[in-house]
């Protein structure tokens, strides 16, 4: 009698075990089921990750303060969104772990939509034309096409959008001993006005800023073309990118995109672009 009852016993205990696992893993389930668009919702802001160094997107000026064409805008595209924005420094190299992890909800700051990035985020269309110049301090410094460059030292910033154009071009081999790369783009106009390089391959936004606040850079009739900007969501995090770009498209449609354009670059370089499939 009593083993019967221990063993009714122990199917009930069993029973409730069961029944409890069961349940949380449902609300496991359901937690992580939720798209990153609802997850956003929920919280009311949207997490930006960015490296606040990178004039004139998103940098610190004299008094500490975030500012740049990027931030301006997303604040804008956030307020259409009916969310928060929050900035959020940090390691550029690891913004795909950054994301994964959940640390960050995109990353918006200049970010090329390159072909390696439709594949490991979710981009949005893009949203700026950015061109590579070739740029001197010295206004006789021409370059008229890309066979000139196996004649002239120039300088560009490691890991850089300019770089990756650099690399892409045909006659990269021929020239390639006489590109020197550094950590930023203003260490390698200060190499260049010590004379050990000639010119600079530079993010034509860049460029815009620098000759607004800093030397005047001469442009080359040569460029490396163009080069698109995106803001990169979670792989797969088509609702949110969605979303995203139903408010990005308000915003150029409202004129206010142009207007931020207009503020940090004198011209409007916005578009709106999807990608070739």
């Amino acid at each position: 009698m009593k083993s019967k009852i221990m063993k009714k016993n122990m199917i009930k205990c069993t029973a409730l075990v069961l029944t409890i696992m069961t349940a949380i893993g449902l609300a496991g389930c359901g937690k992580n089921s939720k798209s990153d668009l609802e997850y956003v919702k929920d919280k009311g802001t949207l997490v930006v990750g960015l490296d606040d160094t990178f004039a004139p997107m998103g940098f610190r000026d004299k008094d500490d303060k975030l500012v740049g064409f990027d931030i301006d805008l997303a604040r804008a595209v956030t307020k259409k969104m009916g969310v928060k924005v929050k900035f959020q420094p940090i390691d550029w190299s690891a913004k795909e772990g950054e994301l994964k992890a959940k640390n960050i909800d995109c990353v918006w700051n200049g970010m090329s939509a390159t072909p390696d990035r439709q594949k490991s985020m979710s981009l949005s269309n893009k949203y700026l034309k950015n061109r590579i110049l070739i740029m001197s301090l010295d206004p006789n410094v021409k370059v008229n096409s890309a066979d000139d460059l196996k004649n002239i030292k120039i300088g560009t910033q490691a890991d850089s959008s300019a770089l990756e154009a650099i690399k892409k071009s045909d006659k990269y081999k021929e020239f390639k001993n006489n590109i020197s790369e550094y950590k930023t783009y203003d260490e390698a106009i200060l190499d260049m006005k010590a004379g050990r390089i000639k010119a600079v391959a530079i993010d034509e936004v860049y460029a815009i800023y620098n000759n607004k606040n800093k030397d005047k850079l001469y442009e080359s009739p040569f460029n490396f073309g163009a080069d698109y900007y995106a803001v990169g969501f979670r792989k797969g995090d088509t609702k949110l990118t969605k979303e995203f770009n139903k408010a990005f498209k308000e915003v150029i449609d409202s004129g206010e995109a142009q207007k931020i354009s207009e503020k940090w670059f004198g011209k409007n370089l916005v578009v709106f672009e999807g990608y070739d499939k």
